[in-house]
């Protein structure tokens, strides 16, 4: 197999060329060699006064020195075996619904990229709440979301600005896998199962998925998220299976899960009951 990293990700001038021409509906699309972190900078521009008319903003690097994951945790990454891009938006929502966006998105994201594979290897692509993405069951990309008030004159009391983040590995899925002692993916491995995906390069997947951020935010303030937890049972990577679910290394709740409700909340059923899971992190229990 060629170089992956060489191949599929170009140059940052060349792949700005190409997302201009397919994200018309975005204002501003920067590419650059590295920096801190893509989410932490538009996330200083959303709290100034500049930038306003800049949205939708996309910033994409070939390395992240600072990249942010989930609960504080560091985006592990190296030139060019990651493709790591975020995504700024204006929306008008209700403060209550935010947490919502964080498992929506994830589906958004884990449907544009089921939708380039054959069809009957979809169902090897899913996502494990809130929104990892996986590839059987290895983790295949991360996503944050993150909201701010803008910095500029306030609109309206629902006007947020959202900052989406995601990073797709693209090699290194064994040697992950070793150092942090869990099961890892890449987009090695599935052009491997997929040969055909290959003709799909770096500036396909950020448009598709940057596409998918931007319709479902319209139709979330259009229509809200009613639809969520039939979206999700599509993708669902723990239903059936036995979760505990943890914080700060205490047990929170034990149960077996089975999807989640329209404010995008994990579903977990014990024998006391259903039980709606907003924050924790989860384990799945080796079945005997």
């Amino acid at each position: 197999m060629a170089d992956l990293a060489t191949d599929f990700l170009p140059e940052p001038a060349q792949l700005i060329q190409s997302l201009r021409s397919t994200l018309s509906t975005f204002q501003r699309i920067d590419w650059q060699e590295r920096v801190g972190s893509t989410n932490a900078e538009l996330l200083a521009h959303a709290r100034t006064n500049d930038g306003i008319l800049a949205r939708p903003w996309l910033l994409g690097a070939h390395l992240q020195e600072h990249g942010r994951g989930r609960a504080g945790r560091t985006w592990q990454n190296r030139h060019g075996a990651n493709l790591m891009f975020s995504c700024a938006f204006d929306v008008f929502l209700p403060a209550r619904t935010l947490p919502t966006l964080s498992p929506f998105l994830g589906i958004a994201a884990c449907e544009a990229l089921r939708g380039l594979l054959t069809p009957s290897l979809r169902p090897r692509l899913t996502m494990k709440w809130p929104n990892d993405i996986l590839w059987d069951q290895g983790k295949l990309a991360g996503i944050l979301v993150e909201t701010s008030r803008s910095g500029a004159a306030v609109r309206s009391p629902d006007h947020h600005v959202v900052i989406i983040g995601i990073g797709i590995n693209l090699e290194d899925a064994r040697a992950l896998s070793h150092s942090l002692n869990r099961q890892i993916a890449d987009w090695a491995l599935i052009t491997q199962a997929d040969p055909l995906i290959q003709q799909h390069g770096a500036a396909t997947l950020i448009t598709r998925i940057a596409q998918a951020w931007y319709r479902g935010l319209n139709e979330a303030t259009a229509h809200g998220f009613d639809k969520l937890p039939q979206r999700y049972a599509l993708v669902d990577s723990l239903v059936g299976q036995m979760l505990d679910i943890t914080d700060d290394g205490r047990l929170l709740q034990t149960g077996v899960a089975c999807g989640v409700n329209a404010q995008g909340q994990l579903l977990l059923r014990n024998t006391s009951g259903e039980h709606a899971i907003s924050v924790g992190e989860i384990s799945v229990r080796t079945r005997l």
